[in-house]
């Protein structure tokens, strides 16, 4: 079988969206227009899934739609907290090298925000931008039927990833939100989403403020012999 040979061009543009890809946590008021919403939802389900499952389920919400839902998160948040969440995404327990990658992301933002690590309110107050999609004009909130098992979850990562780099390259930008999953009663009560679906995240989806000092926040990735053993070759 003959194989295709690389389109340089081709290439080039694949990896410059993937490896522009950063979380974005402001936004312009700019807004997406539905149909380019259409269009990268369609991108991102052509991600691979076990037997063709397709397990991905969006609710996509701009105007007021978008601010009723954060309205409702923003209350609770301020009174009575989250709800919980349905699936554990990080460890019970942290430890090392994980632990020091969460810190470090972490103190880095705080710090390019000038919170400090005693500023309790400042901090809350961050946290709470997750819940306003950081001023996205797109925020999407994704689930998945709660009879599907675990191993789905793989092939929702490549979904969102797929939707992710599909907007980088049409000059948008986008942070997952695993935050979203702790108002998962509060989602299913504003969006009327069935009790057989588990929210798994949100995200914000538009174009990044340029001057906003947040937005230069660029996470460390471990090189390629950090996380892999390469066997067999020669």
């Amino acid at each position: 079988m003959s194989q295709t040979p690389p389109r340089p061009d081709v290439v080039g543009a694949v990896d410059e969206a993937i490896r522009t890809r950063h979380s974005i946590r402001r936004f312009l008021p700019t807004p997406v227009a539905r149909e380019v919403v259409e269009e990268l939802l369609a991108l991102a389900a052509c991600a691979p899934s076990g037997t063709n499952v397709q397990p991905w389920k969006v609710y996509a919400l701009a105007g007021d739609e978008k601010t009723r839902l954060s309205s409702a998160i923003i209350d609770k948040f301020n009174s009575t907290g989250m709800d919980g969440r349905e699936f554990d995404y990080y460890p019970k327990q942290w430890v090392e090298p994980w632990l020091g990658r969460r810190r470090k992301v972490g103190f880095a933002l705080y710090g390019l925000l000038g919170i400090g690590k005693e500023d309790k309110a400042a901090m809350k107050q961050q946290t709470a931008r997750n819940y306003l999609f950081f001023d996205a004009p797109v925020g999407l909130i994704f689930t998945i039927d709660r009879r599907l098992g675990q191993g789905m979850f793989i092939d929702y990562g490549m979904f969102m990833a797929n939707l992710m780099t599909a907007a980088r390259a049409r000059g948008l930008d986008t942070c997952a939100q695993a935050a979203f999953a702790d108002y998962h009663v509060t989602i299913r009560e504003v969006l009327d989403i069935p009790d057989d679906e588990v929210v798994v995240c949100g995200m914000a989806l538009g174009y990044a403020a340029p001057d906003a000092i947040e937005n230069t926040l660029r996470s460390e990735r471990e090189p390629v012999a950090g996380f892999s053993s390469l066997r067999g070759f020669p």
